[in-house]
């Protein structure tokens, strides 16, 4: 069997970001930039323009951005010399909000990143929502909503999300190595648990 080379190493599935990648990552299309090439794989400026319902100009100038601070980088196996194919870095960010407590323009950009998960979040939902009586009945009865009220210190809910978090991964890496099952389609899995506050409700 001939050698072609070594085997390139796979990119590391997390970043905990830091200061300066916060920053850069805190803009609408590169929020959605990086989310599309997770989700669908390595692209052109022009794929991901056509994609997001913008300008190849616009989003080749944002890709640069995000590749200097090493949220994504280009594909070597895909590039050409007329056209340059760009992939995520990694499959999954992480950070704490503590990260950038000495920063405060770090701090404001974390604050908007966890804003437009929220409005992104809104967004999808609104869109099955109008959408949902063209799905399937094994589809209307899967997906949907619900919460839970607990009483926890601040470890235990830490404890709570991991575990929680490891369930997801055992599925995903699950789905990645089951034969194809052709009613299967991506879905997006939001977790969240924030304290209840004083006041209206």
């Amino acid at each position: 069997m001939a050698n072609d080379g070594p085997t390139p190493r796979p990119a590391p599935r997390e970043v905990r970001i830091d200061k300066r990648q916060v920053r850069v990552l805190a803009h609408p299309l590169r929020m959605r930039l990086l989310g599309a090439l997770r989700v669908q794989g390595p692209a052109t400026a022009t794929t991901l323009a056509e994609l997001l319902g913008t300008n190849t100009g616009a989003t080749s100038y944002h890709l640069r951005q995000l590749a200097e601070v090493g949220l994504v980088t280009e594909d070597p196996d895909r590039g050409t010399g007329r056209q340059r194919w760009w992939q995520a870095a990694h499959e999954i960010t992480n950070w704490e909000p503590t990260d950038f407590d000495d920063d405060p323009d770090a701090r404001a950009a974390i604050e908007w990143i966890q804003g437009d998960q929220v409005r992104l979040l809104v967004e999808h939902a609104e869109r099955w929502f109008a959408t949902q009586h063209e799905a399937t009945p094994a589809w209307r009865d899967a997906i949907g909503m619900s919460d839970i009220f607990l009483t926890v210190a601040p470890d235990r809910l830490e404890a709570l999300t991991a575990e929680v978090w490891q369930v997801l991964e055992r599925y995903r890496r699950e789905a990645e190595h089951a034969p194809v099952d052709p009613q299967a389609r991506p879905v997006q899995v939001f977790l969240a648990a924030y304290p209840l506050l004083e006041g209206p409700r």
